[in-house]
């Protein structure tokens, strides 16, 4: 099943504005998603660059939105528990939170990806990337995602 993933701040296929980037603010953007599956039990996102020379680079990894949730505002703190209960992971910065896009050279692609999950993880914040794949292994609902673009000037 899939679900609809959009933003305030840029359309999908569209430019990230450097607001939300290591070139302005460095917050996260706003999300938005719809269709999220009644069984759910809670939503995680992961966003990443598949265009980063050294092999795919996490920007977020965040688990244990209330399955509710429907919309992140921008700029979520970038403490290890919100006080929705939800969880940040550990991103290719070594850090939790959203870093944003700082791609080397060229234009690359930024996916915001959400799973809505039939469970909540029994997992501890700071986990990485794969480590959250491997705890959502066969309870993911559905899922969708917005892919956005950012080049440095």
């Amino acid at each position: 099943m899939d679900i609809q993933v959009f933003s305030p701040a840029f359309k999908g296929g569209g430019m990230i504005p450097s607001k939300y980037t290591c070139d302005g603010e460095n917050i996260s953007p706003a999300l938005q998603w719809q269709g999220v599956p009644p069984a759910a039990r809670s939503i995680a996102i992961i966003s990443d660059d598949p265009d980063a020379p050294m092999g795919t680079w996490v920007h977020w990894v965040l688990f244990n939105l209330p399955a509710e949730t429907e919309q992140l505002s921008e700029k979520i703190a970038a403490e290890a528990t919100l006080a929705n209960g939800a969880k940040h992971g550990t991103n290719d910065f070594r850090k939790l939170g959203y870093g944003g896009p700082c791609p080397p050279n060229g234009t690359h692609r930024y996916f915001f990806k959400v799973y809505c999950l039939d469970i909540v993880l029994n997992e501890p914040a700071g986990i990485t990337k794969r480590q959250l794949l491997d705890a959502m292994h066969g309870h993911v609902l559905a899922n969708g995602q917005l892919m956005g673009k950012y080049k440095r000037q």
